[in-house]
């Protein structure tokens, strides 16, 4: 009990009672970020938390670069004939969805949709009003799908697959939050072009493999599904979101990935010479994730008392605290630095905290922080030839100087393993079958904090229906349906389809 007394004095709020005060409170407390520049919904990232997410943009880099992606960077400000012609793409595309016609068949119509009530507007440049107004980007097709057409002439070219890490804008008008709800966000985005259908599918399965690989690292399980025809970007012929589990049993979309077939080759003339010297459209995808990732960390792994940091992506791994006492031979100070340069040189991220504070104020600060490890060097350390190690997952123990780097790696290693046990856990607990339905009615209520699956393959009406009973929305169907055949919650015909609901941010 008086372990919680002290943490409260600290003023830091429980995480299982108080979530959405305990949230921005750690937030700014381990100094992510600052929220008090004077513009709602533009964080200013401080240094440790800019750290981190660069460290998460490294991570996206070598996968990248291992599947033959290539980096580019696209001015901020696009035009805004652009915007029009995106808006007319989807307004047409959302019409043929609702008629049920080929877009073909369609004209692009005057009709506002897509981003144009989101965007940022440049009206002026100093005194002068522009001629053409321009727009920050709130994403980046119509910038880079003006250009495709230049640099893809034939098959040789293709696939072409790029990406870039920018900051694009949206004018959020609802309630803000850091990194899940923002203005100004960091956003990577890949766009690809393909020669064919096929050729694109196979493109979203690598996204999807790259999805997993990236979890791997963030500790992070999600669930992937195909959103619902009402949930599919206009532009798109399908979306799989990917979505963190936060402690509140909520949805948080942190990446999705676009299936556009050549929709969008046909609006801005992106096309190819064939082998038969031909020409057609290519087939085309996207794939983004956005600072939403930082967020879910730190949501899925944080405690009461602070953030706990995946080792991959800790701006600290190690932090090496010297016990100084009285009258001590051994300069436990210099042996700390020898301890940390072993570990640096190892390829570790090590800082030595030799502040003339309290041991028990440094520890404090660090678990705040999330390092994953702590090394305390005292005399009697020294003494024995170890160092003692203290987990942020919990746990103490010695490590020998003799095979200090190796005895590290195998701590940060067994941290991460403990993060993703804790982190599955949470989802088995909340992941339910949703209640019979029955009557007109659910057997039994919904639950908060609780995310429902359903064999489910009825129709948009049963679909409306299962949300006004439940209060949640509908994720789409899981990437990974069912092995065997199920009675379909709305229809009792037998599915596979497994079907994710739940209360999203």
């Amino acid at each position: 009990m008086g372990k919680k007394v002290a943490k409260a004095n600290r003023g830091i709020p429980s995480k299982a009672e108080a979530f959405t005060e305990w949230y921005p409170f750690i937030v700014e407390a381990a100094e992510l970020v600052d929220k008090r520049y004077p513009i709602k919904g533009m964080d200013v990232w401080r240094p440790y938390g800019w750290k981190t997410m660069r460290l998460i943009d490294g991570l996206t880099h070598a996968e990248m670069e291992r599947t033959d992606h290539e980096e580019v960077n696209f001015p901020l400000l696009i035009p805004e004939v652009l915007l029009e012609k995106e808006n007319a793409l989807v307004a047409r595309l959302k019409r043929a969805r609702e008629e049920g016609v080929d877009p073909d068949e369609l004209r692009d119509e005057e009709e506002e949709a897509g981003f144009k009530k989101e965007v940022y507007w440049v009206r002026h440049a100093g005194e002068n009003e522009l001629d053409v107004p321009m727009f920050l980007r709130p994403t980046s097709e119509t910038a880079m799908y003006t250009m495709f057409p230049l640099w893809i002439r034939s098959h040789a070219d293709l696939p072409l697959k790029v990406y870039q890490t920018v900051n694009t804008f949206r004018y959020e008008t609802k309630q803000t939050r850091s990194f899940i709800r923002v203005r100004e966000i960091h956003f990577f985005e890949a766009h690809t072009a393909h020669v064919d259908e096929a050729d694109a599918t196979r493109q979203i399965e690598q996204d999807l493999d790259i999805v997993d690989r990236l979890m791997h690292h963030l500790c992070l399980p999600v669930l992937k599904a195909k959103r619902p025809v009402w949930d599919t970007f206009p532009g798109a012929w399908y979306t799989i979101g990917i979505d963190a589990i936060m402690p509140n049993g909520r949805t948080l979309q942190v990446a999705s990935c676009h299936h556009y077939r050549d929709q969008w080759a046909k609006a801005f003339d992106i096309t190819y010479e064939t082998k038969e010297a031909t020409q057609a459209h290519v087939h085309q995808t996207t794939y983004g994730m956005s600072e939403r990732l930082l967020g879910a960390v730190v949501g899925m792994h944080g405690d009461d008392s602070g953030l706990i940091m995946p080792p991959a992506i800790a701006p600290i791994q190690v932090v090496v605290c010297p016990l100084v006492r009285k009258n001590a031979t051994v300069d436990t100070v210099a042996v700390s630095h020898d301890v940390a340069d072993r570990l640096r040189q190892a390829g570790f991220r090590v800082k030595v905290d030799d502040r003339d504070l309290h041991p028990g104020q440094k520890y404090y600060d660090w678990e705040i922080k999330g390092v994953p490890l702590r090394l305390e060097v005292g005399p009697r350390d020294v003494e024995q030839g170890s160092v003692f190690a203290a987990r942020r997952t919990g746990g103490k123990s010695p490590i020998p100087m003799d095979g200090l780097e190796s005895g590290v790696r195998e701590t940060l290693d067994a941290i991460a393993k403990e993060l993703r046990v804790r982190a599955h856990a949470h989802v088995d607990e909340v992941v339910q079958p949703l209640p019979a339905w029955k009557d007109g009615s659910l057997e039994t209520p919904v639950e908060d904090g609780r995310i429902y699956e359903l064999a489910f393959d009825g129709s948009d009406a049963d679909a409306e229906r299962l949300e006004r009973a439940t209060g949640m929305g509908f994720l789409g169907d899981a990437t990974e349906p069912y092995p065997e055949p199920r009675p379909c919650h709305a229809t009792g015909e037998p599915t596979t389809r497994r079907v994710l609901m739940s209360r999203s941010y």
